[in-house]
């Protein structure tokens, strides 16, 4: 069974920066396509970043240029690097594992909070 555990989020001020973990168990990292989602109170988690096995990333226009999506195939984790933050970004982050099936593993979720 597949474990997906996120960590990394809490409050940031506007403008600043903020690096979210996601840590699997019980699979390989790099076997999978993995993403980043966030869901805003009373709207569907949308996908805002995710990486293909073969190395490529995709990111929503809402984060693109602003956030980056990592791999370390060593810690069995991906990151979500989110700089230059917003009061617009502030939604509950999920990392999912196999993104592309229809069996997807999610981790319990991260606040992000941007308020001054």
């Amino acid at each position: 069974q597949v474990q997906v555990v996120e960590s990394g989020g809490g409050l940031v001020q506007p403008g600043g920066s903020l690096t979210l973990s996601c840590v699997i168990s019980g699979g390989v990292v790099s076997d999978y396509g993995m993403g980043w989602y966030r869901q805003f109170p009373g709207k569907q988690r949308e996908l805002i970043a995710s990486f293909a096995g073969a190395g490529s990333t995709r990111y929503s226009d809402s984060v693109k240029g602003r956030f980056t999506m990592s791999r370390d195939n060593a810690k069995n984790a991906v990151y979500l690097q989110m700089a230059n933050l917003e009061p617009e970004d502030t939604a509950v982050y999920y990392c999912a594992a196999n993104i592309f099936s229809a069996r997807k593993y999610w981790g319990q979720g991260t606040q992000v909070t941007v308020s001054s």
